[in-house]
């Protein structure tokens, strides 16, 4: 809608159109809010039950404690009171009418448990369990899962509401005077002018909101947010597979305290903080909804320009970037620069694709100069490898908004070629964002030399002496360039198993071996070609960079694979650090000693197991970080697997880092048994069958190694004549 069309538009018309978009925004803020309270209400509820769970454990000697030796709990007890919890539930006057309780102790002790009670609250955190649906964790389910169905589109289209719904608002009453003849001649001339000015601006706000979208937006919100609520099956069943999702919606509108704040911002300075969070964050070009900690990495980013984001490895620090790339990019950037090792550089374009809607670019391979020719043209993130950036050549007039450089830590040294390229690279932009999960506290040469790329400026105040006060010591001191969160500072709510696929590229010898197997017809030997070069295996060097980074955190990890052979491989690059295998060549007895050895070692380790033998019947929980080498044809074999990390005794999440190969046998595999586990969800999950007969959800491995030979001959005989045509 022009300025001209504007113009003449009677303002009755005007006035009328803007009434009813203030109507619609209302309605929107009006339905979000409710869907807010809601989850806040059943969190409340969740989080009520939880402290009294808790208050149950706390024995009421406690309350001696509170009270400095104050208080004689010996009445108290002798009247079968025996947990805070008890004091909590009840009242001074029934408190005095226990023999031996006066109405100070009675006060005393309502005010000590009161204490304990608020202590309780600000500490708990609320874990929702698939295993254990209760009723109140079930209501809180349902409630977060219409917000989670709505997406961040209900979000954009509540904070769009507010914003019209405000200003429509006070442009219609200041515009009431145009309305009409008669109250324009009542309202004077400066009023009437100041009327038609309001008017013009209302329009001006009609046009702006109809250019962008608003009527189909609010519409679709209001939609979204006045649905039915789910079932509390089919609530469960969601929350399974985007436990991640409801977790981000709950933190966002029903979270902790503010000790988790301070933990989750890296314990930086409070000005600092606060100018962080002032820092706008715009999450339009984002498709996946931010938890409160990565929001905070994002903004992070773009308020200090030049950083290192150090969280512990799991915690996202890849959508920590992505986020900070796409607020650029709605801001007017349009190039975008990540360096990464080559192990990873699928992960990041599938990542980027995925979680936003920028257009990433390979520039690896055969069609790298295709790539920067559209990348150069059309804008987007280029992704490059270490070595791949020295031969990047991007010109002048291009402006690169952002540099991400992923795993830091391989451009400590500055003397290396690779160094060098980065350096060239920082020096030239503005924005430089570094990614490492190697906590920095114990390397403070190594992270001077990081600093350096960075904030130069920063160098003279950091020394060893840091460090020395400990790590919460050295991030305030360092905190205009660093910023690091551990798990157990931030997930303290999030299931205890995060799952982690890791994409890579076969190599060019992975390629031959694969090639061959598939020529063959040899489904197995597909599935183990990926290990076949162990010099060039693409998978081999993610899996050592994974177990690099659990010992620099001082985790523990367990390595399954179906195949002797390929635990070979990996027992032969870990060398001594490497305990087992556990086989079929163990027995029972054997097998549980390599494993109490493995759970008696001080910090970082590594064990092998084949997965036939270690995924049943050991108890593996010293173990964090689970890697399966290759998907299995199974699911339930993978799950077991994973359950002997997962158990009882478990005081850490569990990362689970299944590697897989792009356009491979492992791509059809996990392709084929996602969408066979879909349908079993669909049909029997709850059933007695599905509970009782795991193996329900398993397909033949007869069938499925020969669909996807099949395929993969098809697959790589189109690939062969679409190069011989070129």
């Amino acid at each position: 809608m022009g300025e001209r069309q504007r113009a003449v538009r009677k303002p009755k018309v005007v006035l009328a159109d803007g009434e009813r978009l203030h109507a619609v925004a209302r309605a929107v803020v009006d339905d979000h809010q409710g869907a807010v309270e809601h989850v806040r209400r059943a969190a409340a509820g969740l989080r009520g039950q939880l402290v009294r769970d808790e208050l149950d454990g706390i024995p009421v000697a406690r309350l001696k404690d509170v009270t400095e030796g104050r208080l004689r709990v010996g009445a108290l007890e002798a009247a079968g009171i025996r947990t805070v919890r008890q004091v909590v539930d009840t009242t001074p006057y029934t408190l005095q009418l226990l023999p031996g309780i006066g109405a100070q102790s009675a006060l005393q002790a309502i005010a000590a448990a009161g204490q304990i009670a608020r202590a309780a609250e600000q500490a708990v955190a609320i874990r929702l369990d698939v295993d254990h649906q209760d009723a109140a964790g079930t209501a809180l389910v349902v409630a977060l899962q219409r917000l989670v169905a709505a997406g961040p589109e209900a979000r954009r289209a509540r904070e769009l509401a507010e914003r019209v719904a405000g200003e429509a608002a006070a442009l219609i009453a200041a515009a009431q005077p145009a309305r009409g003849v008669v109250r324009g001649l009542f309202a004077g001339r400066q009023r009437r002018q100041e009327a038609f000015a309001a008017v013009d601006r209302l329009d001006a706000l009609l046009a702006e909101t109809e250019d962008r979208g608003a009527s189909m937006l609010f519409a679709q919100a209001s939609v979204d947010l006045l649905r039915p609520l789910a079932t509390d099956i089919e609530a469960w069943a969601e929350f399974e597979v985007r436990s991640a999702d409801f977790y981000s919606i709950l933190g966002e509108f029903a979270g902790s305290g503010s000790d988790g704040l301070t933990a989750s911002e890296g314990f930086l300075p409070e000005s600092l903080s606060d100018r962080v969070r002032a820092e706008p964050l715009d999450d339009t070009r984002c498709t996946v909804s931010l938890r409160g900690y990565q929001a905070f990495g994002a903004r992070f980013a773009l308020a200090q320009k030049r950083v290192i984001i150090g969280d512990e490895m799991g915690l996202g620090k890849t959508i920590q970037a992505i986020a900070a790339l796409a607020h650029l990019r709605a801001h007017g950037s349009a190039h975008f620069l990540v360096v990464c090792p080559a192990s990873v550089l699928i992960n990041w374009i599938r990542e980027i694709e995925s979680r936003s809607t920028l257009r990433a670019f390979r520039f690896h391979g055969q069609e790298r100069e295709a790539a920067r020719t559209e990348w150069l043209g059309s804008g987007g993130v280029a992704v490059v490898t270490f070595d791949g950036l020295r031969r990047l050549e991007v010109p002048e007039d291009v402006t690169v908004g952002m540099v991400v450089v992923d795993e830091a830590h391989y451009v400590k040294n500055h003397s290396t070629k690779r160094s060098q390229a980065v350096a060239e690279w920082t020096d030239r932009v503005d924005r430089v964002l570094f990614l490492t999960g190697t906590p920095m506290e114990n390397r403070v040469e190594e992270f001077r030399n990081l600093v350096r790329y960075l904030q130069p400026d920063l160098l003279p105040g950091i020394h060893s002496s840091s460090a020395a006060a400990g790590p919460t010591s050295f991030r305030k001191a360092v905190a205009p360039a660093y910023l690091r969160r551990n798990q157990r500072d931030v997930l303290t709510e999030l299931p205890d198993v995060v799952h982690v696929d890791e994409w890579e590229e076969l190599s060019a010898s992975d390629l031959v071996a694969y090639r061959s197997a598939v020529a063959e017809g040899n489904f197995m030997a597909m599935r183990r070609a990926a290990y076949a070069d162990p010099a060039g295996s693409a998978k081999l060097l993610r899996l050592m960079e994974v177990v690099d980074e659990a010992a620099e955190n001082g985790l523990k990890v367990v390595v399954f694979s179906f195949f002797r052979d390929v635990l070979r491989v990996v027992q032969d690059a870990l060398g001594q650090r490497a305990l087992g295998p556990l086989d079929g060549g163990l027995d029972a007895v054997r097998r549980q000693d390599v494993v109490d050895e493995f759970a008696a070692v001080q910090g970082h380790a590594v064990l092998l197991s084949q997965i036939q033998a270690g995924g049943v019947g050991l108890n593996i929980q010293a173990a964090s970080v689970v890697i399966l080498c290759e998907p299995q044809v199974k699911p339930t074999m993978e799950s077991q697997a994973i359950a002997r990390a997962h158990r009882m005794g478990q005081v850490r999440r569990v990362q689970v880092h299944r590697l897989l190969a792009a356009d491979s046998v492992d791509q059809r595999m996990v392709e084929i048994l996602r969408a066979k586990s879909q349908l079993f969800d669909d049909y029997a999950r709850r059933s007695d069958v599905a509970e009782s007969t795991p193996e329900a959800v398993d397909v033949s491995e007869q069938s499925l190694a020969a669909l996807i030979v099949e395929e993969e001959q098809l697959r790589l005989a189109r690939t062969a004549a679409n190069g011989a045509a070129t």
